[in-house]
């Protein structure tokens, strides 16, 4: 669990940070909006990951898990994480207004959310799944 935490955190730092040309944010906001920002959504990313994951080990774990039930554990984290991905970007880019994709951002057509978030939350929890059962 340390493993896949310290993984989280660090990857989706990394992402937050690379990502955020493809924010209007970037190009609008002050360096101290744009360090609250990352930190914010850092947080917030683990958060995420860790309700996922809890919900994931409790829907379809083991006892012994990452040794047994990994790939329906990894398989439901996934699907919980981006399918709240989905919904937060779409709350708070359509809905909301809280936030906005620069023209930079990749949008899914069939969802209107970016691209980017997308993969963030298939790419960084996989691998911390990986490393948390590589670990084991």
């Amino acid at each position: 669990m340390r493993r896949y935490f310290a993984c989280i955190g660090i990857g989706n730092l990394l992402w937050e940070i690379a990502q955020l040309p493809l924010y209007t944010l970037w190009s609008t906001g002050t360096a101290r909006e744009i360090a609250f920002a990352v930190l914010h959504c850092t947080g917030g990313d683990l958060l995420i990951a860790a309700c996922a994951l809890i919900l994931a080990l409790v829907l379809a774990g083991d006892a012994r898990w990452p040794a047994a039930a990994f790939q329906r554990v990894a398989i439901l984290t996934l699907v919980l994480g981006v399918g709240y991905t989905i919904f937060s970007e779409w709350l708070n880019i359509l809905v909301r207004k809280s936030w906005a994709y620069s023209a930079a951002m990749p949008l899914v057509p069939w969802l209107d959310v970016g691209l980017s978030p997308l993969m963030q939350w298939i790419f960084i929890p996989l691998g911390a799944l990986l490393l948390a059962r590589r670990a084991r």
